[in-house]
Parts: C-alpha cells; sequence; structure tokens
C-alpha cells in the first residue's frame, strides 16, 4: 500500500478537507484503514462544508433551539465537534505512531494573523476547549505568529504553524520549537 511505503521515508498523508458527512458516514474510519493519518481544517474549508451540504441542518437546528448564540458562537460550536469526532477517530493512529501522526488541526482565527497576544489566547482557548491531546492549533508563521508559537509550544499547546513561506521563517520556527 502507498501510504506505508511513505511511511519509510517519514511521510504520511493527511487530510485538507472536514465535513460531517465524514464522521457520520464511516468514511473517516475507511481513510483511516487506507492510510490517512491526519486532518487539517480551516474557516475556509468548514464554509464550504456548511454551504455546500445539508450535513449541519439538523445540528444547527438543534442549537439554535436551545439558545439565542451568534453566528460565530453557533460556527465554532459545530466545528468543536467536528474536530473533537475526527480526533477521537484518529486516536488510533496517534497511540500506535507514538504521537508522530493522528492529529486533527483546527486553525485560529485569520482576523487574529497579526495579533500576537489575541493569537495566544485563542488559541489556549481552543486547546483546552477541544481537550483532545491528538488535536494542533494551527497558527501563521506571520512575525507576529513567532513569539505566539514560541509561547504556545512551552505551554504544551499542539501546535500546526502555516503560511511558512522561507527559509528565514523555517528557521524562526525551528527556533521556537527548540
Amino acid at each position: 500500500m502507498l501510504a506505508s511505503a511513505v511511511l519509510k521515508y517519514g511521510q504520511s498523508f493527511w487530510l485538507d478537507y472536514m465535513r460531517r458527512n465524514l464522521l457520520t458516514s464511516g468514511q473517516l474510519e475507511r481513510l483511516r484503514e487506507e492510510g490517512i493519518r491526519g486532518i487539517t481544517s480551516n474557516p475556509s474549508i468548514f464554509e464550504k462544508a456548511f454551504s455546500g451540504s445539508s450535513d449541519y441542518d439538523d445540528a444547527l437546528g438543534a442549537l439554535e433551539a436551545q439558545e439565542d448564540r451568534s453566528a460565530l458562537a453557533l460556527y465554532e460550536t459545530l466545528v468543536v465537534q467536528d474536530i473533537q469526532g475526527a480526533a477521537d477517530v484518529l486516536r488510533p493512529v496517534y497511540d500506535e505512531s507514538a504521537g508522530a501522526d493522528g492529529y486533527v488541526s483546527l486553525e485560529v482565527s485569520p482576523r487574529l494573523a497579526h495579533d500576537t497576544a489575541g493569537t495566544v489566547a485563542e488559541a489556549r482557548r481552543l486547546w483546552a476547549r477541544l481537550d483532545r491531546p491528538n488535536v494542533m492549533i494551527k497558527v501563521p508563521a506571520a512575525d507576529e505568529g513567532m513569539p505566539a508559537i514560541r509561547e504556545l509550544l512551552a505551554g504544551g499547546v499542539n501546535v500546526n504553524v502555516t503560511l511558512m513561506f522561507s527559509l528565514d521563517a523555517y528557521r524562526q520556527v525551528a527556533d521556537a520549537w527548540l
């Protein structure tokens, strides 16, 4: 199988896609068995999932009936449910790989890309709310993101660094990790 062949080289397949149907249909379990070792997500992926399917209609209706919530609060509740569910499905990969794989990542709000303190606060809040060891919080490698990455890693938050487009950014991220 191709997935096991790439593992020999320290590589793994991650899915850059998330949708509730992956969980409810059992498709994510099948993909895990076929070699998917992680999932990455972001607000754009979820926007497409919400607007391009009826996957969320029942859950959204139930949430709206419970209490008056902002659109952002409804969005986050649905996203947290999906990320937790995906993390639970990938937990065997995480356990089997001793934490090398089996992660699901969720991005901090893109509006915080140039706000170090806001990124740290949002990442910590999401990390606590997700409450899974195999979740990563995506943080951009912008200048303001570097101190956030350092602080989050030092605080035990799993970080998936995004938007790393130069060797200098790579060096800064490696330094933050060290």
